[in-house]
């Protein structure tokens, strides 16, 4: 006999309570396999790495196209010096034909990054990368059939160097704009590593190549990888924010193209190169960036020269010990590239900082009393150097308005080969005088000297700032 039902129980309304839904055996296995599913399918969270600038295709077909081009420069920049040493037999003709390269970066780069801004970047960098693509192949003719004199190379060498001073802003601000603000450390540290790799490869590719059939290889490779780099930029897509975007935008096709190559950000109708020069004046953030750069690139990151006599004088060293210290340092600089990466928006007081915590250890380094002790010092050196060059780089490059970004990197196209050219003479000058100790040691207690007294000079304009807000606040 079955036991009575038990009534429901009704609610004070009066109403009768609802009744849960069953739960299947099937139901029950998917409700136990969703979290399972849910951790497997889950995308990483690339917010911090390193590479979340190549989720963008654009910024894919960059990075190859400039591996192959880093490649093939460093193939040239390894036989030009060979190259002129074979034409003339003189090392001051050799010095002579890098002068004549360098020589535009420092008198020409106002008006390089003027040219950046007043065109479409994409157009300035196909037509320059094809430019310099030319260059090469002519002297890789002039070189294979041995009409190429010192004239000759001195002419083609100006050549690069003026257009380099349009190259080199207009390429780095175009990788910029493939990835949006908060990739471009991502962006710039990939770009450094690629240059690294691409050294190193093309150093290798051009003993190889000089071994068999003498330079004339190297330029070619170099010109042929100038124009690939030509032919990639049309196909490349700029990211737009997605606030600017409309919500109904076609899919991206020829005539989208063709419309990033014209349409990039709002430009002046006559930019002039000076008025670059005055907005860089008139940003104090950018000043002390200039500064704590120039004095850390003259008394401090000539490291291929200064630890060169320490390892081989002070330390008693061989050539080998020295490979190993570069080495190092090669190896750090990467590590830091690979850090930099995961930077979203650095600031320049992260650069002084970086910069001031490197001055330190290359006062450790000066110090150093055995070889062991040097290497476990220029480790984190090269690491703190790569990310402060990162750091430095992204301030750069987004702090300024779309507009006026190529002047700005004018400007320290300028300034940045004023200083490389004035820093190994006057090391070289202080180390005849008192030694590599003292000059490393100097060097990182006057780049430690500059931050500080910067940070007292933010600190009391600040104060002074402060001030003044009061008293127009009792005022009012």
């Amino acid at each position: 006999m079955r036991a009575p039902r038990r009534p429901r129980e009704r609610s004070a309304g009066g109403r009768l309570p609802r009744r849960k839904p069953p739960v299947h055996l099937p139901d029950l296995r998917v409700r136990l396999r969703a979290p399972r599913t849910a951790l497997l399918h889950r995308r990483p969270d690339t917010g911090r790495s390193p590479w979340r600038a190549l989720r963008h295709p654009a910024m894919r077909w960059w990075t190859g196209a400039n591996a192959v081009s880093s490649t093939g420069t460093w193939m040239q920049m390894t036989v030009q010096n060979l190259l002129v040493l074979q034409i003339t037999g003189s090392p001051a003709a050799t010095g002579l034909s890098l002068a004549v390269q360098a020589a535009p970066g420092l008198l020409l780069g106002l008006a390089g990054g003027a040219v950046v801004d007043r065109w479409p970047r994409k157009v300035v960098v196909a037509t320059s990368q094809t430019v310099l693509g030319v260059v090469g192949l002519t002297t890789a003719a002039l070189v294979g059939l041995d009409l190429l004199t010192l004239p000759l190379l001195l002419a083609l060498s100006a050549l690069t160097g003026v257009v380099a001073t349009i190259d080199g802003p207009a390429t780095a601000l175009l990788g910029n704009d493939l990835v949006p603000v908060d990739d471009v450390p991502s962006a710039i540290g990939i770009g450094s590593v690629v240059n690294s790799a691409g050294r190193l490869v093309g150093v290798a590719l051009a003993g190889a190549a000089l071994a068999v059939a003498g330079p004339a290889p190297a330029y070619l490779v170099n010109g042929c990888s100038f124009l690939m780099v030509a032919a990639v930029v049309p196909f490349l897509r700029l990211h737009r924010p997605a606030a600017a975007a409309p919500a109904d935008a076609p899919a991206p096709g020829r005539a989208a193209l063709q419309e990033d190559a014209g349409q990039e950000h709002p430009r002046e109708e006559n930019p002039a190169p000076t008025g670059g020069l005055r907005y860089f004046c008139g940003r104090p953030r950018l000043v002390a960036l200039l500064v704590v750069t120039a004095v850390s690139a003259v008394l401090g990151r000539n490291y291929t020269l200064t630890l060169t006599v320490l390892v081989t004088g002070a330390l008693a060293g061989s050539a080998q010990d020295f490979a190993t210290v570069a080495s190092v340092l090669a190896v750090g600089g990467i590590v830091g590239a690979f850090l930099a990466g995961r930077l979203r928006r650095p600031s320049v007081r992260l650069v002084t900082a970086l910069a001031a915590a490197g001055a330190a250890l290359q006062v450790a380094a000066g110090l150093s009393p055995t070889l062991l002790v040097l290497v476990v010092v220029v480790a984190p050196m090269a690491v703190l150097e790569s990310l402060s060059d990162t750091a430095g780089a992204t301030v750069l490059q987004t702090d300024p308005p779309p507009a006026m970004r190529g002047r700005v990197l004018g400007v320290w196209r300028s300034a940045s080969t004023a200083w490389a050219l004035a820093g190994p003479p006057l090391l070289g000058l202080l180390m005849e005088v008192v030694g590599p100790r003292a000059t490393l040691v100097g060097g990182g207690l006057a780049v430690l000297a500059v931050v500080a007294a910067g940070a007292l000079h933010q600190r009391r304009s600040a104060a002074r700032r402060h001030a003044r807000a009061r008293e127009l606040a009792l005022a009012a």
